[in-house]
């Protein structure tokens, strides 16, 4: 019989899906593949959690709360039926980019920006929110690890044409697909395409120093992103003093060159910018949303279902 009354935290990326307990016990936590956004939403949720659950039976889980990626119409109510026959009673849904604003900021204003495979922007006021972005990478994720790693590739087969000047990004794109010419090909036919693009962003940074088209991607990457940030306080009308407190969090900003252009374009905007440190991640932020006052701006962007 389960001993511990818990509640679960979760947070489902395209990279990967990390679930943690919180309240009451020694935290316990699981790390999972992330979700695919071109197939169902819920199931997969309900699969990790039910995994999670599989490995903890002497805990007793009566809360679910998750942030996720690539959330559209799905709501709590779609995942609560799915985990039926355990003992989830209550569950709490939010978009990723909410789960990453309280994590990384808590519930005070400012703005958060989460560059990774794909790229999406928040920014909270004292009444309202503005999203930038996230639009997934056939519209939008300007600036992420995906558009790095496309924006890459197409430079690499445009120097191996002759279409534009001769980087060494061709070489490098060599190493990971010998038969250059079939390579549109094999990223048409993998599963993995979106993932498998994203990571050729890595080879962009490390060229950056040496290769100026390589240097170039990462700077209008830096572009996108800081770009992204400005219309996201723009339309949330932040009351707060200027400078605004923003956070940028995700694998992208690990490059420093990225970094450092992205601080750069700020400082253009607000001379005293200086970028705040994250206080927690996406878990610590999906663990918020259980405790957020029903009066607080974002409350508007979660549902909530229980039985």
């Amino acid at each position: 019989m389960p001993e511990k009354l818990v509640r679960l935290a979760a947070h489902a990326g395209q990279s990967a899906t990390r679930l943690t307990t919180y309240g009451g016990v020694e935290p316990r936590s699981l790390s999972l593949p992330g979700i695919e956004t071109d197939r169902p939403l819920p199931e997969q949720w309900a699969h990790s959690i039910r995994r999670f659950l599989d490995e903890n039976t002497d805990l007793e889980v009566h809360t679910v709360t998750l942030g996720a990626s690539g959330l559209g119409r799905e709501t709590a109510h779609d995942l609560l039926p799915l985990l039926a026959g355990t003992p989830v009673r209550r569950v709490v849904l939010a978009h990723d980019s909410v789960t990453n604003y309280l994590g990384a900021i808590g519930d005070g204003e400012g703005c958060v920006i989460s560059a990774n495979t794909g790229t999406i922007c928040l920014a909270v006021g004292p009444r309202d929110t503005a999203r930038v972005d996230g639009w997934g990478h056939l519209l939008g994720d300007a600036g992420s690890a995906y558009w790095i790693g496309r924006t890459g590739l197409e430079a690499a087969l445009r120097g191996h044409d002759g279409r534009r000047q001769m980087t060494a990004l061709t070489a490098a794109m060599r190493e990971v697909f010998p038969e250059l010419e079939s390579a549109y090909l094999d990223l048409q036919a993998a599963p993995d395409r979106v993932a498998r693009i994203a990571r050729f962003a890595d080879v962009v940074a490390e060229l950056s120093a040496s290769d100026r088209v390589a240097g170039n991607i990462l700077d209008k990457a830096a572009a996108h992103l800081s770009e992204a940030v400005q219309a996201a306080i723009r339309r949330a009308h932040l009351s707060a003093p200027q400078p605004p407190r923003v956070a940028a969090v995700g694998s992208v900003f690990r490059h420093e060159r990225v970094l450092r252009r992205f601080t750069d374009y700020l400082t253009l905007q607000w001379p005293s910018f200086a970028l705040c440190e994250p206080a927690g991640g996406p878990v610590d932020g999906a663990a918020a949303l259980h405790a957020l006052d029903p009066a607080h701006p974002l409350y508007s962007r979660l549902t909530a279902a229980e039985r």
